[in-house]
């Protein structure tokens, strides 16, 4: 059966606050005030090696678990999905 690698990237939604990137952006900020980065916005990857037949079914083998474990709550958070041949 073939092995490939799923990426799960989470991340609060566009209009929920991101504490982490707004602390990393007042620091760059403070840093160098010539800075032209305008926003950060901060994200947690999970990667996972799968074996299924195919990328397709990976992929949603990977998002079952997320679900069924509650890894990410769907109210606040964005999640996207990558698979790649391992």
């Amino acid at each position: 059966m073939p092995f490939f690698k799923v990426n799960v990237t989470i991340e609060n939604k566009p209009e929920i606050s991101d504490p982490e990137g707004e602390t990393i952006l007042n620091d760059l900020i403070l840093k160098d005030h010539d800075v032209t980065v305008k926003k950060v916005r901060s994200a947690k990857m999970l990667k996972f090696d799968v074996d299924a037949k195919n990328r397709k079914i990976a992929e949603k083998i990977v998002l079952d678990l997320c679900n069924e474990f509650r890894i990410y709550n769907p109210l606040v958070s964005k999640v996207s999905v990558e698979s790649f041949d391992a």
